[in-house]
């Protein structure tokens, strides 16, 4: 999730535990807590690699073997910040609690998290809420900042902070039952258009849990579409793309496999002359909603460039004016009424 978000969970995570003993301190301290994880992207910065950025963001800071250690030295910091006060184990469970469910609430969406390393890199995403939402974000960081107006020790000031802990909850469980229904009407869809033996995914479009991007794959095609919890039709308009498959040839490497491991089969490939492939990720769904092409649909995607000295990586990233913005938003929300 974003940076906003993640803050406000961890201050959630430190009002419930330590609010009525530290009062705002403890939101202070979850916070930093649920920030920390993401540091990470100070080191896809400083490597400026494409590929390093994909095996490093969500890796290592964001394992739950990591955060059972991690936690123990910022735990005894804390501990002797304020002289021994409060137990040393409230504060560890604080700083783990507040490393784990940042990395829990990543695991919710398309990205993907290595939460299980050093024993795997499988990438847990389980799809059901865009890595910004501000319905999400909002109301639940509006009722913690009411709490840092409540006296400490006011019963009203845990009420609210577990009001948001609930609404918070609530909300992922309304995106699941979105999620579900996106998937059974796609699959309805591709039934009635005699599709079959193919594997099924749904994730939320950016910015809300309302629009779901909707795709189905094989070996040789990608079927894709959007599915509105809101629309008037369960109809669903199926655009397809030749994956390509068979064009890797030539460009095997630590490059193509990291490409391979991160998409989690969800691409497309199109290769160009005898020295270029580009591979367009598809897990997130399309860009444009009434196009078809494949570089309509996909505006961001990466090249694999054979040279003399190797094969290099170079990331296709369009620069978007604000007006252009503006209009992709404006699409966005005009398909969920659609």
């Amino acid at each position: 999730m974003d940076s906003v978000t993640q803050i406000v969970l961890g201050a959630a995570v430190g009002e419930i535990l330590l609010g009525k003993k530290i009062g705002n301190k403890a939101q202070l301290l979850g916070a930093i807590a649920g920030t920390i994880p993401d540091l990470d992207v100070f080191f896809t910065v400083w490597i400026n690699d494409p590929i390093s950025t994909l095996q490093i963001h969500r890796a290592y800071s964001h394992a739950i073997f990591t955060h059972i250690f991690l936690a123990l030295p910022f735990a005894w910091l804390s501990f002797i910040s304020f002289k021994k006060r409060i137990s040393f184990m409230s504060f560890y469970w604080l700083w783990f609690l507040g490393f784990a469910t940042h990395a829990l609430l990543d695991c919710c969406t398309t990205y993907g998290t290595q939460f299980f390393l050093p024993f795997s890199n499988y990438l847990v995403g389980f799809n059901n809420v865009s890595v910004i939402d501000p319905l999400y974000t909002l109301p639940f960081m509006i009722l913690l900042i009411v709490c840092l107006f409540i006296k400490r020790d006011a019963p009203s000031r845990i009420k609210i902070a577990w009001t948001a802990v609930i609404y918070s909850m609530l909300y992922m469980g309304l995106t699941l039952v979105a999620k579900w229904e996106a998937h059974q009407c796609f699959n309805k869809s591709l039934r009635e258009n005699n599709i079959h033996n193919v594997e099924i995914s749904t994730s939320p479009t950016i910015f809300n849990a309302a629009l779901w991007a909707v795709m189905a794959y094989n070996d040789s095609m990608m079927y894709m579409s959007e599915y509105s919890i809101f629309q008037k039709s369960s109809k669903i308009d199926l655009v397809s793309f030749k994956r390509n498959l068979d064009a890797t040839k030539g460009f095997e490497g630590e490059a193509l496999n990291t490409l391979l491991w991160f998409s989690q089969d969800k691409y497309i490939l199109d290769k160009k002359g005898e020295d270029t492939l580009n591979f367009f990720m598809c897990k997130w769904g399309r860009m444009e909603f009434d196009k078809e092409g494949v570089y309509d649909c996909f505006k961001f995607y990466t090249q694999l460039i054979k040279t003399e000295n190797g094969i290099i990586v170079h990331s296709v990233d369009p620069h978007f004016t604000k007006e252009e913005f503006k209009t992709g938003i404006k699409n966005i929300y005009q398909r969920i009424f659609l």
